[in-house]
C-alpha cells in the first residue's frame, strides 16, 4: 500500500459529520481513562478532547478542539485538564498499551524519534538546530510504537530536555518540570523510553527496531543487551564495525566502517525473498573496535557480543542501499527483513495518522501539559486505525516468520554457503 494520502483509503472517510468513531472512542477511552481520570467530568474532558484531535480539521490547538464544544469557556476548561490537571499520564499510557497488546499483538516495538519544529524558545524543551546535519530549531521526543503488519500505535513518550532548561531554575519553574527529573543525553533518552515500558507495564518484550544513525551505537547495543531486549537496527554506511569471522577479508584488521565490510563480500550476495518483497542480501557476523584474534575459530573476543550485518541491495550495480545490524543472530534473515518493514508501517501511519490525530500540535509551555496532549493524542491515533475504516485491507500479510526466542548469540557454527576462492558467513535461512 503506497504512503501517499491520495493513493489510501482516507482513516477519517468514516467519520461523517464531525462524528468520531463513536463505539471505538467510547469503548477505547472507557478501557484507558479509567486508570488515572477518576472523576466523572474528567472522562468526559477526555473524551471531548480526544473526539476533536479526531474531527477538527488543521492544526489541533487549544482553540480549535475546543470550537467543537463551546468556544472560550470550553478552551478555558481544556487548557486547565491539559496543562493544569493533576491526572498522571502514565497508567493511560499503560492502558493504552495492554490494550493494543490484547487487541492488535505487535510483532516489534519501533523507537523513533519525532522532531517538532518551533519557532520561539518558550516551549518546554526546545533547543537550537543543527546546521551541520539539517536539524531546525524545536523539541526532540522519543515515541516507543507497537508495530504489527496491520496497523503501529505509539504508547510511551519521552521529551529530551537539554541540560539548559534543567539548570535554569527559572525556566524550569515557567515549564513546571518536575523536581526529580535530571539531565540525559539523547542516547540515555532513548534507552529510558524503552526501559520504563518494559520495566513497569505488564507487556512483554518483543524485537526492538531502530534508526541509529546520530547516536551512540556500541552504547545502544549494550544497554538494550543488557536488559535482553533484542535489536535490529538500521545504521549508516560509517558506522565501525570490525569482522568476526576468520574465513572473510578483513578479519583480523580491526574497525572499518559497515560499507567496507558488506562491499568487501559482496560476491557472497543471495537473493532474499519475504512478504512479496526481494533483494540481494549478505550477512557477516561482526563485533564493535578492536581487532577479532587471529588463529580462533571463535570470532569475538573475550567480552564481545557477535552481531550479524546485513548488507540489503535492490539494485547490484551501486553500494548496498540498507544496512542492518542485529544481535539476534539465529534469526532467519528472511525473517529480519521482513521485521525491518515495520520500520515504514511507523513512519506512514505517523505521517497519515499521527501527524493528523496532532501529535506534534501541542502549543502550550508546560511539560506535563505537553505529555498529557501527547499521550491523548496516541490514543485518537489508536482510535482511528482501530476504527472499522479498513486500514492496511491491501496491505499483502502473510504468516509471520518465528524468530529465535533467544538474544544472546548462541556458541554454534553458522551454515556457510561457499564460492570457489571464498568461505561465506550466509546465515541458515538466508536464502529463498
Amino acid at each position: 500500500m503506497s504512503g501517499a494520502l491520495n493513493q489510501t483509503k482516507d482513516v477519517f472517510a468514516d467519520f461523517p459529520d464531525g462524528a468520531g468513531p463513536s463505539d471505538v472512542v467510547s469503548e477505547l477511552a472507557g478501557a484507558v481513562f479509567s486508570a488515572s481520570l477518576r472523576r466523572r467530568d474528567q472522562r468526559a474532558k477526555g473524551e471531548q478532547y480526544l473526539r476533536g484531535l479526531l474531527t477538527v480539521g488543521g492544526r489541533k490547538t487549544m482553540r480549535n478542539v475546543a470550537s467543537l464544544v463551546g468556544g472560550s469557556a470550553a478552551e478555558q476548561s481544556l487548557q486547565h485538564f491539559i496543562s493544569s490537571s493533576t491526572w498522571d499520564w502514565a497508567p493511560v499510557r499503560e492502558a493504552l498499551a495492554c490494550y493494543v497488546q490484547r487487541t492488535v499483538p505487535p510483532q516489534a516495538w519501533v523507537l523513533q524519534q519525532m522532531s517538532i519544529p518551533k519557532a520561539g524558545d518558550q516551549s518546554v524543551g526546545v533547543a537550537a538546530g543543527s546546521p551541520a546535519t539539517g536539524e531546525a530549531p524545536g523539541q526532540r521526543a522519543y515515541g516507543l510504537w507497537f508495530a504489527s503488519e496491520e496497523m503501529s500505535v505509539p504508547v510511551n513518550w519521552r521529551l529530551h530536555l537539554p541540560e539548559c532548561w534543567l539548570q535554569d531554575t527559572s525556566r524550569r519553574r515557567r515549564a513546571d518540570i518536575p523536581a526529580e527529573t535530571v539531565a540525559e543525553s539523547r542516547d540515555e533518552c532513548a534507552v529510558a523510553t524503552v526501559r520504563e515500558t518494559m520495566d513497569r507495564w505488564p507487556v512483554p518484550p518483543r524485537p526492538l527496531l531502530l534508526n541509529a544513525g546520530g547516536h551512540d551505537l556500541p552504547m545502544l547495543m549494550r544497554e538494550f543487551g543488557e536488559a535482553g531486549v533484542p535489536v535490529l537496527a538500521r545504521i549508516g554506511p560509517s558506522s565501525r564495525l570490525a569482522v568476526a569471522d576468520p574465513a572473510l577479508p578483513g578479519y583480523g584488521a580491526g574497525a572499518v566502517s559497515a560499507q567496507q565490510i558488506v562491499e568487501a563480500v559482496k560476491g557472497l550476495r543471495h537473493p532474499v525473498r519475504w512478504g512479496g518483497s526481494s533483494a540481494l542480501v549478505v550477512a557477516v557476523r561482526v563485533v564493535f573496535g578492536g581487532r577479532a584474534p587471529f588463529g580462533r575459530a571463535e570470532a569475538p573476543g573475550r567480552g564481545q557480543r557477535s552481531m550479524l550485518l546485513l548488507g540489503v541491495w535492490n539494485d547490484p550495480l551501486r553500494p548496498a542501499g540498507e544496512l542492518l545490524l542485529t544481535d539476534m543472530t539465529q534469526a532467519p534473515v528472511p525473517a529480519l527483513l521482513r521485521m525491518s518493514r515495520l520500520a515504514r508501517r511507523v513512519s506512514r501511519d505517523f505521517t497519515e495518522v499521527g501527524e493528523r490525530v496532532g501529535l506534534r500540535d501541542f502549543e502550550g509551555r508546560s511539560f506535563r501539559g505537553w505529555h498529557r496532549h501527547i499521550t491523548l493524542a496516541s490514543v485518537a491515533h489508536a482510535a482511528a486505525l482501530l476504527g472499522g475504516t479498513g486500514w492496511g485491507e491491501n496491505t499483502a500479510r502473510g504468516p509471520w516468520p518465528a524468530l529465535v526466542p533467544s538474544v544472546a548469540p548462541v556458541p554454534v557454527p553458522l551454515r556457510t554457503a561457499r564460492p570457489p576462492r571464498l568461505a561465506s558467513p550466509y546465515v541458515a535461512g538466508a536464502s529463498a
